[in-house]
């Protein structure tokens, strides 16, 4: 990712079990990869990385391309020149074009249909890899924005991935690895392929200069609520966190994660009842929202509640056996007493 960014630039109960692919598969999807390199106005080079969505358009970050006197693909050592772009600045998604591309097209899944908890993993291009490095995780937050979400990752990625391609267990490409959160223990988020599917239809154009500024650098007052709460949340900065929380459940009250980070601010307010109520409204409305399910468990243990214990890690167990593991000791602990 190029320092031009302001942050880092990061249903049904059932139960998804993939194991995670081998680097034989690793390997076979790297070929819908490719390095972007850029030439910046000021003499140096910027990387990024893309990902081929048809034989005619590989799929990358605006922030990698903006305002850079040129930009070029580069795959097994050899580069290749764009003719033209397809941009969507405020998005921060854009479209290479080139002429009959000789690399394997990623064939796409709808963001929107991503469940909590289901299994991915992320490619794409660090600074320093020639190879594309893959990066393990789960789906932690799934954000609605301009006709599709903005999706959450537990899947790091570093500078350099900006681009890069976030794949389901069936190796379907769900999104494209962009931007996170401050700190050493940052969000990291994915634009959305319903994005990329709209942007075919959009006129090319032949520049790379822009004035315009991606949705997540807007000023802060400005950002999506689920970029607000990431700093007072890290900072435990509970009275800002509730309030921007409330905010947000006002704005969109089927937000099961809204609700969630009012719950996280009430609870470490010491605000306990309120806290349980608004952290239960989160799994109801999302019966996969480990995070929720979770808070919720530390809040019996301290209370002492056996019964919450139980009926919490019957919900935990299909999402997460760690946890659902540590939930078991918990009782156990509680039964011991």
């Amino acid at each position: 990712m190029r320092k031009l960014l302001l942050l880092a630039a990061i249903s049904a109960n059932v139960t998804i079990a993939y194991a995670q692919p081998n680097i034989g598969e690793i390997l076979a999807l790297s070929d819908s990869l490719v390095q972007v390199a850029v030439e910046l106005p000021n003499g140096i080079t910027g990387n990024g990385s893309g990902v081929v969505v048809s034989k005619e358009y590989v799929a990358t970050n605006c922030h990698v391309l903006a305002n850079a006197k040129g930009a070029n693909i580069i795959k097994y050592h050899d580069a290749y020149q764009p003719i033209g772009l397809k941009a969507d600045w405020k998005h921060d998604l854009c479209l290479l074009k080139f002429d009959n591309l000789p690399f394997k097209v990623a064939p796409m899944r709808d963001s929107s249909t991503l469940k909590y908890e289901e299994e991915i993993f992320s490619l794409g291009y660090p600074i320093g890899n020639n190879v594309p490095q893959p990066s393990y995780g789960s789906i932690k937050g799934s954000y609605p924005l301009d006709d599709s979400v903005v999706i959450r990752t537990s899947a790091a990625f570093a500078m350099g991935s900006s681009g890069g391609a976030l794949f389901d267990q069936q190796f379907n490409l769900i999104g494209i690895t962009s931007f996170k959160s401050p700190g050493s223990h940052g969000f990291f988020y994915n634009l959305p392929v319903e994005w990329i599917k709209a942007l075919f239809d959009s006129p090319d154009i032949l520049s790379l200069n822009t004035n315009d500024v991606p949705f997540w650098a807007l000023p802060l007052e400005q950002r999506p609520y689920f970029m607000q709460v990431v700093i007072p949340y890290q900072n435990k900065e509970w009275v800002a966190l509730k309030k921007i929380a409330q905010a947000w459940t006002m704005q969109e009250p089927k937000s099961s994660d809204a609700w969630y980070f009012l719950g996280l601010a009430e609870e470490g307010a010491n605000q306990t009842v309120s806290a349980k109520e608004d952290l239960n409204k989160a799994q109801t409305l999302n019966t996969r929202h480990l995070d929720a399910l979770v808070a919720l468990s530390d809040i019996a243990y301290l209370q002492k509640d056996l019964t919450a214990l139980e009926t919490l890690k019957v919900k935990i167990d299909p999402l997460d056996q760690e946890q659902g593991e540590l939930i078991s000791q918990k009782i156990n602990q509680l039964k011991n007493q």
